[in-house]
C-alpha cells in the first residue's frame, strides 16, 4: 500500500491543533452539555471510532476525509480516557500524565524494535499502521492529562498552560532547525505538546470566566474549529497539497 499518512506540512499542524482543541470542548459537550456523562459517551465515541479505523485500515492509500477523521475521533476518545481515570476512577492527574508516558514510550520502543523505524512517511502497512494510531491515541491521553495538570490541577489556568506548551513547541522548532534535533525526534514531541496546546485554547475559550474562561461555550467552541476542519480538508482533498510526498516511499529516516 501506499504511505496512509499526509506529507507534514503547515496544514497539518492546523488541523492537528484544532482537532485537539475539537477533542477537548467536544468530549465536554457530550458529556455534560448532552448529559450522555463520561460512560455513554465514551462507549459511543469508542464504538464511532473503531468503525473509521476499521475503514482507514481498509483503505490502500492516504484519504484526508477519513484519516483526519481518525484524528478527531481520536482525539475525543483520548481526552475521554484521561477524563475517566481521574473523574471516575480518581487517579491522580500526576500519575495518569506519568502512566501515559509510560505507555507511549513503551509503544515506541515495540514500534521500532519490529519496524526499524518510527517515521510517518513509512507507514505502509497494516503493522506500521496500527503502531501509529496506537501511538497517537497515547499522545492525545497523555496530552489531555499534563495540560489538565497544568491548567487545573498546579492551578496555571488555561492561557498561561497554552503560552507554556506554545513555548515548549517553539523550542522544539528552533532545536531542529537551529540545531539539527533528528526529525523524527522533533515530530513526535511537537505531537505530543500540540495536544495539551490546543486542549488548553480549547478550554479558555469554552469555559466559563469563573472557571477562567471567556465562555463561548462548547457548542460554539466545537462548532467553529470542526467547520474550520471541514473547511482546511476540503482543500487538500482538492489540491492535493499535502499528498505529494507521502505517495512516495521515503527513506526510513525521514519523518
Amino acid at each position: 500500500m501506499l504511505n496512509k499518512v499526509p506529507e507534514v506540512t503547515i496544514y497539518f499542524w492546523v488541523i492537528k491543533i484544532l482537532a485537539t482543541t475539537v477533542g477537548e470542548s467536544a468530549a465536554d459537550f457530550l458529556n455534560t452539555t448532552l448529559g450522555f456523562g463520561l460512560t455513554g459517551t465514551s462507549i459511543a465515541m469508542t464504538v464511532i471510532l473503531a468503525a473509521v479505523l476499521v475503514a482507514q485500515f481498509r483503505a490502500r492509500r492516504y484519504l484526508p476525509t477519513l484519516y483526519w477523521s481518525a484524528v478527531v475521533l481520536i482525539s475525543i476518545v483520548g481526552t475521554l480516557i484521561s477524563d475517566n481515570l481521574t473523574d471516575n476512577l480518581g487517579v491522580p492527574l500526576e500519575v495518569s500524565t506519568a502512566v501515559f508516558a509510560l505507555t507511549l514510550a513503551v509503544t515506541f520502543t515495540a514500534w521500532y524494535a519490529k519496524e526499524k523505524t518510527l517515521s510517518i512517511r513509512s507507514v505502509d502497512s497494516s503493522t506500521r499502521e496500527a503502531y501509529y494510531w496506537l501511538a497517537v491515541l497515547f499522545t492525545f491521553a497523555l496530552g489531555t492529562s499534563a495540560g489538565d495538570l497544568l491548567s487545573e490541577r498546579l492551578d496555571l489556568g488555561y492561557l498561561r498552560a497554552a503560552a507554556i506548551f506554545g513555548a515548549a513547541i517553539a523550542v522544539v522548532a528552533l532545536a531542529r532547525y537551529a540545531m539539527r534535533l533528528n526529525l523524527v525526534l522533533a515530530f513526535w514531541v511537537a505531537y505530543v505538546l500540540t495536544r495539551p496546546f490546543g486542549a488548553s485554547i480549547g478550554d479558555y475559550l469554552s469555559q466559563a470566566s469563573d472557571d477562567g474562561g471567556i465562555g463561548l461555550g462548547t457548542v460554539a467552541t466545537s462548532g467553529l474549529f470542526l467547520t474550520t476542519i471541514v473547511g482546511v480538508v476540503a482543500f487538500l482533498s482538492w489540491s492535493k497539497r499535502d499528498v505529494a510526498i507521502a505517495a512516495r516511499i521515503p527513506a526510513p529516516d525521514a519523518v
